[in-house]
């Protein structure tokens, strides 16, 4: 399915899923607008789409957690100048450094945690709503977590922004379903081979793990027409058949 002519913006598109992403989604034609706090990752990513031949990406070095509120409408403005419309939204950017009792974490990092993982997701999808809407059809994506779903022991900041994030994709669904432009769903990616899985759990044994991009079908689904009128829905990748 092509997404020639598709504006898509990706969040922590210098991680390994964001990364993952947008090369799976650029191949298909889409215009991908690459959106990391961390410039050397941004510049890996861009090289490898334009080593696909792909449409050349947009960088755009931001960062979630410390950005202002007008920060955030600036880019949404600089978006709708630019391109008018905007057909895809994928919140990759995560935050977590380590597993914690709730004993020992601390206000600052809870605050970090919470900054990255939920509200500037909500921040972002809020200022970008407008020129999402002027899309015939859009699909907003937020990535979850098959672990932090479950509320295990020391997931902290990071398990309560994945089991909020949840929610407020569900309320979103269901606002915007009346009038059939902007889907909004989640992913579970599942235990992959990623820069994250090595960091979360550095002793597992990361050749029993699917590699990242066998997360292609299902972000390529959720961003194609495949996925128009599906909405309200956590897409898990480990369950996940075309």
């Amino acid at each position: 399915m092509s997404l020639k002519n598709n504006v898509i913006l990706i969040t922590g598109a210098g991680g390994g899923l964001g990364s993952t992403a947008a090369l799976t989604l650029a191949k298909q034609g889409a215009q991908i607008i690459l959106l990391d706090k961390i410039i050397p990752k941004l510049e890996i990513c861009y090289d490898a789409i334009i080593a696909a031949n792909a449409p050349e990406p947009i960088m755009y070095p931001f960062d979630l957690a410390g950005a202002t509120e007008n920060d955030y409408q600036e880019l949404a403005n600089r978006l709708e100048e630019k391109y008018g419309a905007l057909q895809g939204l994928l919140h990759s950017a995560l935050e977590f450094s380590s597993f914690t009792p709730i004993a020992l974490h601390s206000t600052k990092d809870w605050g970090h945690g919470l900054n990255v993982n939920l509200n500037a997701p909500f921040i972002l999808t809020r200022v970008l709503l407008p020129v999402l809407q002027k899309s015939q059809h859009a699909s907003i994506v937020f990535t979850s977590d098959s672990s932090a779903r479950n509320a295990p022991a020391y997931s902290g900041a990071y398990g309560v922004a994945k089991i909020a994030l949840e929610g407020f994709a569900k309320i979103l669904a269901e606002e915007l379903e009346a009038a059939q432009k902007i889907r909004v769903n989640v992913l579970v990616p599942g235990p992959v081979d990623s820069p994250f899985r090595k960091r979360a759990y550095p002793a597992e044994d990361k050749n029993k793990l699917p590699a990242m991009d066998s997360l292609a079908n299902a972000y390529s689904y959720l961003f194609t027409s495949q996925s128009i009128g599906i909405t309200g829905q956590v897409i898990d990748a480990r369950t996940f058949h075309l």
